[in-house]
C-alpha cells in the first residue's frame, strides 16, 4: 500500500486474534430461510434435495480450507471446526468467519442448479444467504458437549417437525391445531401419534433426517496421520504441502451417533488435544 497523509485512517481497524491451543467453530445459519423455502417450494417437514445441497456446499467449503477437521450440519445450519493448532490467517477473527461464511455461501448458489433443477427453480432476489458466528471451545469435552448440543436439537426439531407435518398433511388439522395438538407433549407422546395414528414407525426415518449429517477427512495412505498432528512451527513450504494434501484427502459423510464414544472411539485423531 502506498504511503500518502490517508494512511492514518489504519489506525482504526481492529484484528482482534482468536485465543490459541482452543478449538475455533464457525456456526452458519441461513438468514431468512423459513421464506426462502416457501418460495421455493421446500418440501416439509424435509427436503432431501435442500439437505443435500447444504452438504455439498460444506464438502466444498472443508476442501477450499483444509484447516476443517469435521463439520456438522442440521437443517440450514452448518457448523464447521478447525484444527485445534490451526494458524489460518493467524487466528484472525474476521478474517476466519467472513472466508467460511462467503466460501459456504458461494458453493450453496453455485451447487443450486444440480438439486434445484427445474424450470421455476431458478435463483432469483431475495437470493440465499448465511450469517455466521465464531465460538471458541478450551477442552475436547467441551467441543464434543457441543456437537452433542446440535445433534440433540436436531432430534428434537425433528421429530417435532414430523408429528407437526403429519398432523396437517395427513390427519387433516390446520397449522394452529397441529401446535395445540402438541402443546405440552414429550418425544414419547409425540412417537405414539405417529404410530398409533399414521403407522409411522420413527425409528424408521431416514438417519439424515434424525441425526443429520457429519463431515470429516479420512486417515489413509495419502493422508496419514502425521498430517493431523502437525507440529506448531513448521516451515512455509511443509505446512503449504500438508495444505495440499489435506484438500485432497477423502471427506467422508456419515449419519450417525455423535454423542456417543464409539464414533470418537473409531475417529481419535478428529479432536487432538494437543
Amino acid at each position: 500500500m502506498a504511503n500518502s497523509k490517508y494512511e492514518y485512517v489504519r489506525e482504526f481497524e481492529e484484528n482482534p486474534t482468536l485465543l490459541p491451543n482452543t478449538f475455533i467453530v464457525v456456526r452458519v445459519d441461513g438468514r431468512g430461510f423459513h421464506k426462502f423455502a416457501n418460495k421455493h417450494g421446500f418440501q416439509k417437514p424435509n427436503d432431501r434435495r435442500a439437505l443435500d445441497l447444504m452438504n455439498a456446499a460444506a464438502e466444498a467449503t472443508m476442501r477450499e480450507i483444509s484447516d476443517i477437521s469435521i463439520a456438522y450440519g442440521v437443517s440450514d445450519e452448518y457448523s464447521f471446526v478447525f484444527d485445534r493448532a490451526t494458524s489460518l490467517f493467524d487466528r484472525r477473527t474476521s478474517k476466519i468467519l467472513t472466508t467460511v461464511v462467503s466460501t459456504f455461501t458461494s458453493y450453496y448458489v453455485y451447487h443450486w442448479p444440480t438439486f434445484f433443477s427445474g424450470e421455476d427453480q431458478g435463483l432469483s432476489p431475495p437470493l440465499p444467504s448465511f450469517d455466521g458466528r465464531v465460538v471458541l471451545y478450551p477442552s475436547t469435552k467441551n467441543i464434543r458437549d457441543y456437537l452433542s448440543w446440535r445433534q440433540v436439537d436436531c432430534h428434537i426439531n425433528n421429530l417435532y417437525n414430523t408429528t407437526f407435518w403429519t398432523l396437517v398433511e395427513r390427519g387433516k388439522l390446520s397449522n394452529r391445531e397441529a401446535e395445540e395438538r402438541l402443546k405440552g407433549t414429550v418425544s414419547a407422546d409425540k412417537n405414539e401419534i405417529l404410530f398409533s395414528q399414521f403407522g409411522i414407525n420413527y425409528n424408521n426415518e431416514p438417519e439424515l433426517f434424525k441425526k443429520g449429517s457429519v463431515l470429516y477427512r479420512v486417515v489413509s495412505e495419502s493422508f496419514p496421520i502425521h498430517l493431523i498432528q502437525r507440529p506448531d512451527t513448521i516451515s512455509k513450504t511443509q505446512a503449504e504441502k500438508q495444505r495440499k494434501l489435506r484438500q485432497k484427502a477423502t471427506i467422508q459423510k456419515e449419519h450417525v451417533d455423535i454423542i456417543q464414544d464409539a464414533f470418537w472411539e473409531a475417529n481419535p485423531y478428529l479432536l487432538l488435544d494437543s
